[in-house]
């Protein structure tokens, strides 16, 4: 299972899962939580994160089949806590690759995302962090 927004295009996050490949995944299920964006400050439209979030989840759908594997998705709750629990429910999962903004701009890391997600699920949790020259293009 993959756990990204913002990151989705990441090379980090295509890095990780080109190796998950070649040790032989053939298939990943795509959660990414709704979150507010960083732009919209205080006030956000949830509709909107939601809509910004299912246009990363298809694009990223799209790349994901074409390298050959079986590719699934949601958009999730805004807490990725709270999506990745959510998207256990009914599935066999061996790993939850958690892709995020680097330290010191993520959100995610600020709120101990990783920890909270190794307390809360009986798999493995793996953190890929993008690199800081692409998060601050957006």
């Amino acid at each position: 299972m993959v756990v990204a927004n913002q990151t989705l295009p990441s090379a980090a996050l295509a890095e990780a899962i080109a190796a998950r490949i070649e040790s032989g995944v053939t298939a990943f299920h795509v959660v990414v939580p709704a979150t507010p964006p960083a732009r919209h400050g205080m006030t956000w439209d949830e509709n909107d994160s939601r809509r910004e979030a299912n246009d990363r989840l298809e694009v990223f759908l799209v790349d994901l089949r074409a390298r050959g594997v079986e590719a699934t998705g949601e958009v999730g709750d805004r807490d990725p806590v709270a999506a990745v629990r959510d998207a256990l429910r009914g599935r066999d999962v061996g790993e939850v690759i958690l892709s995020t903004l680097p330290p010191g701009i993520s959100r995610w890391l600020g709120q101990d995302v990783p920890s909270r997600l190794r307390g809360a699920v009986p798999v493995e949790i793996s953190v890929v962090y993008e690199k800081e020259k692409a998060a601050s293009s957006g």
